[in-house]
């Protein structure tokens, strides 16, 4: 009968620490895994702001379907400016308006490419950041395409809230990024506004987008009441079929 020979105390020592080893790295794995699956049941998402930089087209369209447009908009949070440049259709003709909000210097131009018309008005300097309003309530989460591979569909989070005057909203950002998707909003004086963006691309591709056009430069500040806001700017595309000139 063949005899083995007794492992050395070496050899005992060694197979010790490689069991004590993997039984002390099996336990980190799972530590890790319990840790990994308490953070991702712990995330939700939570109200963000855009980057700081952002270039993209949007669409805009109005409940009754008698205004449609098209266009480019440009955005700086840290020189608090934006521009939006919007071709469409309202009132069975074309228009070409381009909006510049100078929220610094507490300017708002509003220029007509087609008849070469602009107009200079206040603008309220309180800058607003882009972003899903810290008091929005999540509707939902949901994937926009297919989340079966990579590269079929984005994770968006669906938000909502109120408006002054009786209103409403509902906005839609990406999970990863907080890149703005679509904004819909409903006042009784407004009816509905729904703004579609995409192709955003992070940073300023042409720094002279914040800059008014040549025909604007003799233009003189126009007095009104109330200096316009954001919303009122975005009212004034929505009305724009009442005030072609």
């Amino acid at each position: 009968m063949e005899v083995f020979p007794e492992p050395e105390r070496s050899q005992i020592l060694l197979v010790r620490r490689l069991c004590n080893f993997l039984t002390m790295n099996f336990i980190s794995v799972l530590s890790c895994l319990s840790l990994l699956l308490a953070v991702g049941v712990a995330q939700y998402p939570k109200p963000c702001v855009v980057p700081e930089l952002l270039s993209g087209g949007l669409t805009v369209m109005t409940g009754d379907g008698l205004i449609s447009s098209t266009g480019l908009i440009t955005y700086d949070a840290l020189g608090q400016r934006m521009r939006v440049k919007n071709f469409g259709i309202g009132d069975n003709q074309d228009f070409a308006l381009d909006q510049l909000m100078l929220f610094r210097e507490g300017v708002y131009y509003e220029s007509n490419w087609k008849t070469l018309s602009c107009k200079k008005m206040k603008l309220d300097s309180s800058f607003i950041p882009m972003q899903v309003p810290p008091d929005a309530k999540l509707m939902g989460q949901v994937f926009m395409g297919s989340s079966s591979a990579w590269g079929m569909g984005v994770l968006t989070n669906t938000w909502y809230g109120s408006l002054s005057e009786n209103g409403f909203y509902s906005t839609v950002f990406t999970e990863i990024g907080c890149i703005p998707v679509s904004f819909t909003s409903y006042t009784p004086q407004s009816g509905w506004l729904t703004v579609s963006t995409f192709n955003w691309v992070i940073g300023t591709s042409n720094p002279m987008d914040y800059l008014p056009p040549d025909f604007c430069a003799n233009s003189e500040l126009e007095e009104t009441e109330t200096p316009h806001n954001f919303f009122t700017v975005m009212e004034s595309l929505a009305m724009k079929s009442k005030r072609i000139e």
